[in-house]
């Protein structure tokens, strides 16, 4: 029988084999994700507890980074701005596909149509915020766009802007735009159902005021009259809204979808998310796990900086705006003297500031705030009785200027600022 070696033999016989090979899949590197937690775990040695949490946050955030699209312009050169801290003025477009991303619930939609296309103008000193929002059903050109398969497709002379996203995804809608607004617009993003509820559901709910019961069966939406709380699925169904509100038009749920963005935005700022890390890196988690990004957007830490540029404006200075348009056949068409001084004014990277209502879909609060800041928007009754339509203005009038410089716009141009306080308005025959 053999003995059993002694445990300083076998300690012998390892040291004279040498270090032992071991064999297994080697990990894959992820430099970023590396990088980030190393700075979680110094920074935890120094106690720094808010910012740690906030870089752990930051590496849960990179693995819920979704594919990215590749924006070009119009020579087919791929955009690559700068990432890092945010300077100076940017713009970002942000689609609304009516697409179900995949889920059954919603049903078949068909086309992968943007119902909603909305342009964020930040100004360079980060006073100013304009968001634009771009009627579906509005004609324009679209040109000549890349097809995601290899090749390009053709120009289009007069198409309606919603069809740009199936034409030729995220990239074309960009194009669009841009040739639209004569603006250059490096950043963009399209989120689907899922990716709404999700974003509503990342802030606890957004308040919103109804001026009326509203049940829209289209959408499942059912609010009562008065404050609601909305998110998830009636955050969704909210913003989908078209037969429950206004006039039961786009141009109605555009006026609506802008009571909620409005109350978003003073949520926002009020629950102090862009001022805390934690919170604004969930909030960065739920827009790139839901929301399918541009290359230069896809990254939390451009996010972050964006929202950082945005954390100091005054709510008064946050303008939604609805290009101007009119109707014109089975859609409408771009109001071009009114839409020149919007686009004008963004250009030269001025504040625009609203004289007409906020539209079909919405109305004041009679129950707003008394200590809410002043709106913009000066009251109708202080125009002048012989405006004429801003179509039939002399293309060369120069814009009015307010007080404080910024661009005024026609009284048939319709908004709100995120400092003042709508209700959504119900359909009415």
């Amino acid at each position: 029988m053999n003995e059993m070696p002694t445990r300083a033999q076998v300690r012998a016989k390892e040291k004279a084999a040498g270090p032992a090979v071991r064999h297994g899949r080697l990990k894959q590197h992820r430099p970023f994700t590396a990088l980030l937690k190393i700075v979680v775990a110094v920074i935890a040695v120094f106690g720094v507890t808010g910012v740690s949490l906030a870089a752990y946050a930051a590496v849960d955030v990179v693995a819920s980074v979704k594919k990215s699209v590749k924006l070009v312009d119009t020579k087919g050169n791929t955009v690559t701005p700068g990432v890092g801290a945010m300077n100076g003025a940017f713009n970002v477009l942000l689609a609304g596909s009516d697409s179900g991303g995949g889920n059954s619930a919603y049903g078949d939609r068909g086309e992968n149509l943007n119902d909603v296309t909305m342009l964020l103008h930040v100004s360079a000193d980060h006073k100013n915020a304009t968001v634009v929002s771009f009627p579906r059903d509005m004609y324009v050109s679209i040109p000549s766009c890349p097809d995601p398969k290899g090749g390009s497709f053709d120009s289009m002379s007069r198409q309606k802007i919603n069809n740009s996203l199936s034409y030729g995804g995220l990239a074309c809608t960009v194009l669009t735009v841009e040739k639209l607004t004569g603006l250059d617009i490096p950043y963009a993003g399209v989120i689907q159902f899922d990716g709404v509820i999700e974003m509503s559901n990342a802030v606890g709910g957004v308040p919103v005021c109804v001026a009326g019961d509203i049940e829209d069966p289209y959408t499942g939406l059912d609010v009562k009259a008065g404050q609601n709380v909305l998110q998830g699925q009636q955050a969704l169904a909210f913003l989908r809204t078209r037969h429950g509100v206004g006039d039961g038009s786009d141009l109605g749920r555009i006026s609506n979808q802008q009571v909620f963005l409005s109350s978003l935005v003073r949520t926002v700022k009020s629950a102090d998310v862009l001022s805390n890390p934690v919170k604004l890196y969930g909030l960065a988690k739920a827009a790139t796990s839901n929301i399918t990004l541009s290359d230069s957007l896809n990254n939390p830490t451009t996010i972050v900086s964006m929202a950082m540029a945005l954390k100091n404006i005054d709510i008064s200075k946050v303008v939604f705006v609805q290009y101007p348009n009119h109707y014109e056949g089975d859609g409408v068409a771009p109001t071009k003297d009114a839409a020149q001084q919007l686009m004008s004014a963004l250009q030269n990277d001025q504040p625009v500031a609203l004289t007409g209502d906020t539209g079909v879909g919405s109305q004041a609060d009679p129950n707003a705030p008394a200590t809410q800041t002043p709106a913009t928007q000066a009251p109708t009754t202080e125009a002048p009785a012989t405006q004429a339509p801003a179509t039939d203005a002399p293309a060369t009038q120069a814009p009015a200027t307010g007080a404080d410089g910024s661009v005024e716009l026609p009284s048939d141009v319709h908004g709100q600022t995120a400092a003042q306080y709508t209700c959504s308005k119900p359909f009415q025959d």
